[in-house]
């Protein structure tokens, strides 16, 4: 289908206050979500010792993994909702359930108390986290993406990306500061448990937070010309018949973004204290100095993606990361201070795609089907590429003996990403109104708007 082009977008006028009420909900949202996810990666150690004791690093790396098995599942479920009943409502469940989850992990009794019921409820909560994940960034990513004024959505998305950063450093402080407040033994007895807890308070404060907005003005204008999907079925047929292009080559950036993601993030505390043989202490500092320069970059980053273009960036961050991931990694393993430079040069590499995420994933999709193509899309690559790459990292290092793995890992997923960036129209600035394809069907704003 393609539009007419389109009046002023009602994103343009959302009031200002709003717009900030909307961009801190979904940030608070995300960091939600991604401190938990952090919270298990930083506490892998002691999840190990208290769930597989016998099994060891491996086994809590792969039921790390087995929650993303169920993200698809969830953007199938959720995505769809998002697209018929909007995006509050969905993003409201998912924040219930990902921080319940969270939770009550802090509450699970050891193997030692309970046995096989212990990794067993570990696995479950896992699965819920997996679940509700599926819909809370394909979520958040599409409402922060239709509040936001075109010519801006490069830097209030990057917000959403902010959020996420800031849920992975939470996660390592929390742990950092919990260890060095109750000390290694209490905190392999019980005080590993104190991070999960806080997700409880962490969740109620996010879903305070949706609560107080209505939903995107973009869908509500969907929603007055009765213009949304009439069904599931018929929902994924059109996807399916239409949008498999953008599918594919969503699904292809996610593979560069989230073997990264998760290789940098949520894999190198394990890879720095099993492999460098820094302490848990010292590899936690390491990740937390080189988020916060991340956190620092990020806004000036989706500024520069509205001025130039999301493509132009992620070629930039693939090609990096390509041409340094070995020479960096070589650095990681000197001693900890190039470690520390090591990793804050792949990290602000990795910062300049992962900042124009929140305005290009959902661009790629038009109004009617774009929760849930974004959901899907994003959810099954995350699934098959991002989650298991800490595992994938790990065995790979045990068989092969090289501690480059991680690296020729990065490579490979961003030469995927640069083949799928190849068919993905520039949306920069291009309304995201109607039903029409941004980029595609839609008008381009000038990067100034002019007076009359």
């Amino acid at each position: 289908m393609t539009d007419q082009p389109a009046p002023e977008p009602t994103t343009e006028k959302v009031e200002s206050s709003t717009l900030r009420r909307a961009i801190s909900a979904s940030a608070m949202g995300n960091m939600t979500e991604w401190f938990d996810y952090g919270v298990y990666a930083y506490a892998t150690t002691y999840i190990t010792a208290v769930f597989f004791p016998q099994a060891g690093t491996a086994a809590t790396l792969l039921v790390f993994a087995v929650s993303f098995v169920f993200r698809p599942l969830g953007g199938m479920v959720l995505g769809p909702l998002g697209d018929r009943l909007g995006r509050k409502a969905v993003l409201a469940a998912t924040i219930i359930m990902m921080a319940a989850a969270t939770f009550c992990i802090g509450l699970l009794p050891g193997k030692d108390a309970i046995g096989l019921w212990a990794p067993a409820l570990l696995i479950l909560l896992r699965v819920v986290q997996g679940f509700s994940a599926g819909g809370e960034y394909g979520g958040a990513a599409t409402f922060m993406a239709e509040y936001s004024p075109d010519r801006k959505r490069g830097f209030l998305g990057s917000f959403l990306e902010f959020g996420t950063l800031a849920g992975f450093t939470l996660g390592a402080l929390v742990v950092l500061g919990t260890e060095l407040v109750v000390g290694p033994e209490a905190m392999a007895d019980w005080g590993w448990r104190i991070p999960f807890l806080l997700a409880g308070p962490l969740g109620i404060i996010g879903l305070y937070m949706r609560s107080k907005l209505e939903d995107t003005p973009v869908f509500q204008e969907l929603e007055d010309e009765h213009a949304e999907e009439k069904s599931f079925a018929a929902e994924f047929k059109d996807l399916v018949s239409s949008y498999r292009r953008p599918l594919l080559a969503l699904g292809g950036l996610v593979i560069a973004l989230n073997v990264c993601n998760y290789t940098l993030l949520a894999y190198m505390p394990t890879y720095l204290e099993n492999t460098v043989g820094l302490t848990s202490q010292a590899s936690l500092t390491v990740i937390i100095l080189g988020q916060v320069a991340m956190m620092l970059v990020i806004p000036f980053s989706g500024r520069l993606s509205d001025r130039f273009g999301r493509k132009p960036m992620w070629w930039v961050s693939l090609g990096g990361l390509f041409v340094l991931a070995v020479p960096m990694y070589l650095l990681i393993a000197q001693n900890f201070a190039l470690a520390i430079v090591g990793f804050g040069v792949l990290g602000l590499l990795y910062v300049i795609q992962l900042s124009t995420i929140s305005a290009t994933f959902p661009a790629m999709f038009p109004t009617q089907v774009r929760f849930a193509g974004f959901a899907i899309a994003y959810n099954v690559s995350t699934a098959l590429f991002g989650g298991t790459a800490p595992y994938v990292n790990e065995r790979l290092i045990g068989i092969t003996g090289s501690e480059l793995v991680p690296a020729f890992y990065m490579m490979a997923a961003c030469a995927v990403g640069a083949v799928a960036l190849l068919f993905v129209p520039e949306t920069a600035r291009a309304s995201i109104r109607g039903t029409g394809v941004p980029g595609v069907d839609t008008e381009v704003k000038p990067l100034h708007p002019t007076t009359s």
